[in-house]
């Protein structure tokens, strides 16, 4: 929620692109309501300059108030953070300062001065925990006047998955398209069935849990609907990789090993089910006939429709290979 009168200091600390964007948008719309002339001044680490920060310590020459936005504040250099807590000793009451900080270590005195100063804090760090994205998706639903019933909420993350943007976009869609009504797993059905079910990752999931004629029926969909083959090609080989990075890891439970491999615990639970129909060698064999084909989709081959509809039938052959294939024809 926006706020009605903008703090003349924000921190927004964390790096999900969309919720960063989000607060600094929100910090530039109530300074424009109350003086739509205000002056946005927006920088990234990079490009803040001494002159800058001349001009941000001065008092407007012809009156009116100003947004600073100083991004990626955690890759300043000495000399311009030293400024910054300069400022914030004797901040200017026509001027809203944003510092955006990734929330890490780096320059962490600049985020704690901002903190000291009475600054508005906006968390924005990434999403990884299940429970947070499904939090995230009733929010969002909230915010934009609707109302989504726990089923709409696991059905939509199963066809969207964990990025935010999206997420955002298809419940910006959804309310739209029910009028702020209820919405239910159908509707998330009805809107996802031409559009999700040919996507890249449904042609993965599809074949890596050994559905070969359902994976070769969104394959021609997905192509046709216009998916770039370089997508179909990735998505298959980032499942298979799921699969081995998941699989070599040993038992654990999905939180564990979430924290283990950096992979959100969804997408670890989603692997330990599917790996549990693999052999070592099998996912071996289709380790390297994604290597094969992603060389295919970007040149290597004629035809990439032939590369990828050759991945899909290997990659079946493969996941049928016995677990003790090694030890019977392997060496001759």
């Amino acid at each position: 929620m926006a706020a009605s009168t903008p703090s003349p200091l924000v921190l927004v600390t964390g790096d999900e692109d969309l919720l960063v964007g989000r607060a600094v948008r929100e910090v530039i719309e109530a300074a424009r309501r109350q003086d739509p002339e205000v002056e946005v001044v927006d920088r990234a680490a990079g490009e803040l300059t001494d002159a800058d920060l001349v001009d941000l310590g001065a008092t407007a020459m012809f009156g009116g108030g100003r947004v600073v936005i100083v991004r990626g504040v955690q890759d300043l250099g000495e000399e311009l953070r030293d400024a910054l807590l300069s400022y914030l000793a004797r901040p200017l009451d026509d001027v809203v300062l944003v510092l955006v900080h990734s929330g890490g270590v780096k320059n962490r005195k600049l985020a704690d001065a901002m903190k000291a100063a009475g600054a508005r804090v906006v968390p924005a760090a990434k999403i990884t925990k299940a429970r947070d994205r499904h939090d995230f998706v009733v929010a969002e639903v909230r915010r934009l006047g609707g109302r989504i019933s726990d089923g709409a909420v696991r059905a939509l993350l199963d066809a969207v998955g964990g990025d935010l943007r999206e997420l955002a976009a298809v419940c910006d869609q959804l309310v739209a398209d029910t009028d702020g009504g209820l919405l239910d797993e159908a509707a998330v059905g009805r809107f996802h069935r031409g559009r999700a079910e040919a996507s890249g990752f449904a042609v993965a999931d599809a074949i890596i849990g050994g559905d070969l004629p359902q994976a070769l029926t969104l394959l021609r969909q997905a192509l046709a609907g216009g998916t770039a083959a370089v997508l179909i090609s990735s998505a298959v080989a980032g499942g298979l990789r799921d699969l081995a990075r998941v699989g070599s890891a040993g038992p654990g439970s999905k939180w564990d090993l979430a924290r283990a491999l950096g992979m959100p615990d969804w997408k670890v639970e989603k692997a330990q089910r599917a790996v549990r129909a693999w052999s070592d060698p099998g996912l071996g064999v289709a380790l390297r006939a994604a290597a094969t084909a992603d060389a295919g989709v970007k040149g290597a081959s004629v035809n990439a429709d032939y590369a990828l509809e050759k991945l899909l039938r290997e990659v079946a052959t493969a996941r049928a290979l016995p677990r003790d294939r090694e030890h019977r024809g392997g060496r001759r």
